[in-house]
């Protein structure tokens, strides 16, 4: 009989908006799975990161000199991984609104965490995304958004502001001419590709299929230029 996994808490943290909590899912056999949650909703793990990786992937290829990008979300730090790891990448800001998160991957909490922001290329700020666009400066070649679960499974009420044709502009005007955006789904969303179409002129969508903890899952990347 298969010993069932056991998860063993790493770190807890409360902000204005809730709950975050890192934990460690054990199997005998299998390596130890860093698993982040807030307000108890599953938001990412260490071992699909598929989407994440594919994400940056999809996002650098479109681009001819991706020299400054910036991403929404933090998370475990995948998608920054990848950006860090074209040498056509100078400048990476990762905007990230949990100060703990930031501090879990600094202090070596996350093991991988401090490799990563390392990197001199890099700057991390501690902010909402919504207000760190409005202020920031156009001269940017890619903007990726992965800051939620997507339009229909939100981890903050207020990151439904997030996928709206306001906010959208908004990172539309931040992108330099031929510049991306990318934006992360767990589901299908025709209303979100609608908008961002609406504002873009035109917007690609591309599934992608992963397995998440043994079950099939299937998620979104939303892509347009401007």
């Amino acid at each position: 009989m298969t010993e069932p996994e056991q998860h063993v808490e790493v770190a807890r943290a409360e902000s204005e908006r809730g709950e975050l909590v890192l934990r460690r899912r054990t199997r005998p056999g299998a390596p130890d799975v860093l698993e982040l949650r807030v307000n108890g909703v599953f938001v990412m793990d260490t071992l699909e990161t598929g989407s994440e990786i594919e994400m940056a992937a999809l996002a650098l290829d479109l681009v001819e000199a991706p020299v400054d990008v910036v991403i929404g979300g933090l998370g475990l730090g995948f998608t920054t991984q990848r950006v860090l790891a074209d040498p056509r990448v100078e400048k990476v800001t990762v905007v990230e609104i949990e100060e703990p998160l930031i501090g879990w991957m600094r202090d070596g909490t996350v093991p991988h965490g401090p490799g990563l922001l390392a990197d001199r290329r890099l700057q991390i700020v501690n902010a909402d995304i919504s207000m760190a666009v409005a202020e920031a400066r156009q001269g940017h070649d890619l903007l990726l958004l992965d800051v939620d679960n997507g339009p229909h499974y939100l981890v903050h009420r207020d990151n439904a502001e997030l996928y709206r044709e306001r906010f959208l502009t908004q990172c539309r005007e931040l992108l330099n001419p031929g510049g991306v955006l990318v934006v992360w789904s767990s589901d299908h969303s025709p209303e979100l590709a609608a908008r961002i179409a609406t504002v873009f002129g035109e917007v690609d969508e591309k599934a992608y299929d992963v397995l998440l903890q043994d079950r099939p899952e299937t998620y979104y990347l939303y892509s347009a230029r401007r």
